[in-house]
């Protein structure tokens, strides 16, 4: 390892109050420094700068998807093909480039010039199908569009190849800035009335800003819809460590990328809305935990933050007042698990993110065993607009018990597919409308990413998009991300790619999850290919039963019920597959 990079990861390494918690960036900076992957050598020179043993970094390695071992071709092709990337026709695209290649998803061309791999939701759900080249997105490919990349890269070119995604807001707080091609940068925010809440925020008590937010009764918007102002009420007095506030934005969950819209273009409201936050949780150090993914926002965010340090709005007395808080960019590395909070701290610790048990809740003991409060990106963008406008205004959108705006992703067998900014308690079918409607005839919609059950679509009729509402029809709001299904789809086939998905990310600490995911991938792939019974699918159903309320973390539900709901409502298919 050059030494050039052992002193980079040195200065990484000394922003963390525990130096172990640079073992994934470490392994991040070492694999675009030494050839797209990390052999035995440098895994232990990593390890030894880090101060941790060889085995631990290691396992570390070789949990995360995004970390290789071996070495790939120069170009990394990776075609999502989760169930919003199919339904825009992924698998096609995936076929044509092992066909244009001469080599299947998973091999490397003899040349070594290019890798192809299948792989899990990018959160491009609006613009797919998407292959994700090295660390570049290319979206809304189509054939020609992907023989154009891949002629491009036989030049060794990476090209340009803009996409036009599609977005609307009604609301115009999360999205305001959304059409604005400079809104990342910080005079353009503070020209658009950006860092107005934040010297309201400090004039104000830190207990008067929590008592705001609880006021607007902010649901979080990472999927659970639990109230952010209770749960900040939560924290630790009086432990003697230092109080950590963590943004969630891994976001992985399928058919989810309303996180996406704020990080990547509007990252100072996600600024202003972490130190706001901090100040009210007297927290002096901040994480954004952002999946592995989206390098290339990361990097947005981080100039971003240099920014905002520039002008006073971050570090050391901030507005020239006795206000310290800062911010850390941390890269994830390719687990969908890590989206479960007290995963994301093992992770951000520097460990495999294994969901811990609980209690203690993460507000009592967290990061670094300090009192720690997780938030999702979207919660936090909504601080600026409480405080500046007060719980009041803010109650004005949505319905009782459930307020604020809301990103919905839309995505699937929709005309303008994209994300769209509409306050919750809205109709469906307004926003299945604003997403340019339904192609063809609608047969189902899965209303708030993939862990959520499916609606017939009977069920969908008047439904109102807020938390409550969806319980009441048996389904979940979640992370809003809205998966259309017309009359073409084969609800066989969007369970057993959606098994498939869970199958590839249970972290194995659950035997119910390990186990039973994999076992339900084999009962629905024999049925989907014609060589299974009506045995299979009543073991389908009797393991999802079994599965539900047994794990440490969501992720057996997050699998069980949604598979549990396409079998019920939509039996019949599973049957005429059997015979």
């Amino acid at each position: 390892m050059q030494e050039e990079l052992k002193r980079s990861i040195e200065r990484v390494a000394a922003r963390y109050p525990d130096r172990r918690s640079a073992l994934l960036p470490a392994l991040h900076m070492a694999q675009r420094g030494c050839g797209g992957f990390v052999g035995r050598e440098d895994l232990a020179s990593i390890a030894d700068l880090i101060g941790v043993p060889v085995s631990d970094a290691y396992g570390v390695q070789t949990y995360y998807t995004m970390f290789e071992t071996k070495p790939l071709g120069k170009y990394h092709l990776q075609v999502d093909t989760n169930v919003p990337a199919m339904l825009a026709g992924a698998r096609e695209i995936l076929a044509h480039l092992e066909k244009t290649l001469g080599i299947s998803a998973g091999q490397t061309t003899q040349d070594g010039l290019f890798t192809l791999s299948e792989v899990e939701c990018l959160a491009s759900c609006g613009t797919c199908p998407v292959i994700q080249v090295n660390d570049r997105y290319y979206e809304s490919m189509t054939i020609e569009r992907t023989d154009a990349l891949v002629a491009s890269l036989l030049k060794g070119v990476m090209p340009e190849m803009p996409v036009e995604a599609h977005f609307g807001s009604e609301c115009n707080v999360l999205m305001a800035r959304r059409g604005t091609p400079t809104a990342t940068d910080i005079d353009v925010y503070l020209q658009t009335g950006g860092y107005q809440a934040l010297p309201k925020a400090l004039k104000m008590a830190p207990g008067e800003v929590m008592g705001e937010v609880k006021a607007a009764n902010i649901r979080g918007r990472g999927g659970a819809g639990f109230p952010a102002g209770v749960k900040w009420g939560f924290l630790a007095k009086g432990t003697g460590k230092p109080t950590y506030l963590i943004c969630n934005a891994d976001e992985g969950e399928p058919g989810t990328f309303k996180d996406r819209q704020i990080l990547q273009y509007d990252p100072h409201l996600l600024i202003e809305g972490m130190v706001i936050s901090g100040y009210a949780i007297g927290a002096a150090l901040g994480f954004i935990y952002i999946r592995g993914e989206f390098a290339w926002i990361a990097n947005i965010l981080e100039g971003a933050l240099k920014q905002a340090r520039a002008r006073g709005f971050l570090g050391k007395g901030i507005l020239g007042g006795d206000f310290d808080f800062d911010i850390i960019v941390h890269l994830g590395a390719g687990s969908y698990v890590c989206g479960e909070e007290t995963a994301l701290i093992e992770s951000l610790e520097g460990k495999r993110g294994n969901p811990r048990l609980k209690p203690p809740f993460p507000a009592v003991v967290g990061l670094y065993g300090g009192p720690t409060i997780v938030n999702n990106v979207e919660t936090l963008a909504l601080v600026p607009y409480c405080v500046e406008q007060g719980a009041q205004a803010f109650m004005k959108f949505g319905t009782p018990n459930n307020f604020g705006p809301k990103i919905f992703g839309i995505s699937g067998h929709v005309h303008r597919p994209g994300a769209y900014e509409y306050p919750l308690g809205t109709k469906l079918e307004t926003l299945l409308e604003a997403a340019g409607g339904v192609v063809g005839q609608l047969k189902a919609v899965i209303v708030g990413g993939l862990s959520v059950p499916i609606l017939k679509a009977e069920e969908t009729e008047g439904l109102v998009m807020d938390y409550d509402t969806c319980l009441k029809r048996g389904t979940m709001l979640g992370s809003g991300g809205i998966m259309v299904m017309n009359e073409t789809t084969s609800i066989p086939e969007v369970a057993l790619r959606a098994i498939r998905f869970y199958a590839h990310e249970s972290c194995g600490q659950c035997t119910p999850c390990r186990q039973g995911s994999h076992t339900i991938a084999v009962l629905l792939e024999r049925i989907v290919h014609g060589q299974g019974s009506i045995q299979d699918i009543d073991q389908v159903l009797e393991l999802c039963q079994a599965i539900k309320g047994s794990t440490l973390c969501p992720t057996g539900d997050a699998f069980a019920i949604p598979i549990e709901a396409m079998v019920t409502k939509f039996r019949g298919e599973f049957e005429a597959l059997v015979g």
